[in-house]
């Protein structure tokens, strides 16, 4: 996912995108451990994903803070 397509998503959906890619990220730890999990890759990514949404929320924050 973009950071691009997640600035355009409100804040609202955005903890939403945050908590499932969060669950996400749970089960892929959980088949990575009982070694069911078929692209190691996929928990960089979602990872990744996790960083993007948690960055642009803390910069809507930091922008209301300034205002």
């Amino acid at each position: 996912m973009k950071a691009n397509e997640l600035r355009e998503k409100s804040t609202e959906d955005l903890n939403v995108e945050l908590a499932e890619l969060s669950n996400e990220l749970f089960k892929l730890r959980f088949q990575n451990a009982t070694h069911n999990l078929d692209n190691p890759a996929q928990l960089k990514h979602v990872r990744r994903d996790i960083a993007r949404v948690k960055t642009i929320l803390r910069e809507r924050e930091i922008s209301l803070e300034n205002k």
